[in-house]
C-alpha cells in the first residue's frame, strides 16, 4: 500500500487530498494543528490511517510526529508540505513584524521542519517525492500580500536547491496548486473566491496527477490540473 504524509490536512486542500487519497488505496499519515479535527479526521479515515497534532513550526512537535509515523507506516512515497497561513490585506508597512514571522514560519520553517524529519529515511529506502506547495504567488506577485509571496517565492528557491541535494531515486517539486475557493482564498479575494472551484472537486483531478510524480519529476516547478 502506498503512503503519503500531508501537513495541513484537517482543513481545506489537505483534508480534500486525504479524503481522495484514501478513496484510492493509499495510506494516509498528516498533521494539523487542531487537536480535535486531527483525532476527527482520523477516527473518519480509519485505523490504517494515521492523524496527528503537529504544529510544524516546532522542532520538538515535528521531531516527536515523525518519530510516531516512522516507527509505523514508515517513510512516505509522497511527501506534501501542504500547511501554510496568509497575512490579512495589508501594505507592507502595516504588517506587524509578529504576523510577517508567523508567515515565514510556518510557509518556510515549517517546510524545512518537516524535511528534515522524513527525508533521511526516504533517502534511506531510496525513493520518494517531496512536494512543496508553492502558489501562483510564488511565481508572480499582487499588492498587500506581499508575506505571502515573499514565502513561496522562497518555496520555488528551497525547493530547486533541495532538488540539487538529493541522490538519484527521489525527487523535489514544488507546486502551484492554482486559485481554488478555500478560507485562505476569501481572506484575499473576498465573495469571488466562490467563482473557484472547492477542494473537494480540484482534488478529484490533483490527487491522480500528485500519484504520478516521480524521479524524472526532480526539480520541477509543476502547475497542478485545472
Amino acid at each position: 500500500m502506498k503512503h503519503v504524509l500531508i501537513t495541513g490536512c484537517t482543513r481545506g486542500l489537505g483534508l480534500a487530498m486525504a479524503r481522495s487519497f484514501v478513496s484510492r488505496g493509499w495510506r494516509v499519515s498528516g498533521c494539523g494543528t487542531n487537536a480535535s479535527a486531527a483525532e476527527q479526521l482520523g477516527k473518519e479515515l480509519g485505523e490504517k490511517h494515521r492523524i496527528m497534532r503537529c504544529d510544524v513550526t516546532s522542532a520538538a512537535d515535528v521531531a516527536a510526529f515523525a518519530a510516531d509515523i516512522l516507527a509505523g507506516p514508515g517513510a512516505p512515497d509522497l511527501l506534501l508540505n501542504n500547511a501554510a497561513v496568509i497575512n490579512r490585506n495589508s501594505p507592507l508597512w502595516e504588517v506587524s513584524p509578529e504576523d510577517f514571522a508567523r508567515v515565514m514560519d510556518v510557509n518556510l520553517n515549517g517546510v524545512h521542519l518537516i524535511c528534515r524529519g522524513f527525508l533521511p529515511a526516504m533517502i534511506a529506502r531510496g525513493t520518494g517525492v517531496v512536494v512543496n506547495f508553492s502558489s501562483g504567488w510564488g511565481r508572480s506577485t499582487s499588492a498587500e500580500v506581499a508575506p505571502y509571496c515573499c514565502s513561496k517565492w522562497g518555496i520555488e528557491g528551497l525547493t530547486q536547491a533541495l532538488s540539487q541535494e538529493l541522490p538519484p531515486g527521489l525527487a523535489a517539486v514544488a507546486l502551484n496548486p492554482g486559485i481554488i475557493d478555500t478560507d485562505m482564498l476569501r481572506s484575499t479575494f473576498g465573495s469571488s473566491s466562490s467563482a473557484y472551484p472547492d477542494p473537494a472537486h480540484w482534488a478529484i483531478k490533483v490527487v491522480p496527477f500528485l500519484e504520478k510524480l516521480g524521479p524524472q519529476d526532480n526539480g520541477a516547478a509543476l502547475t497542478a490540473p485545472q
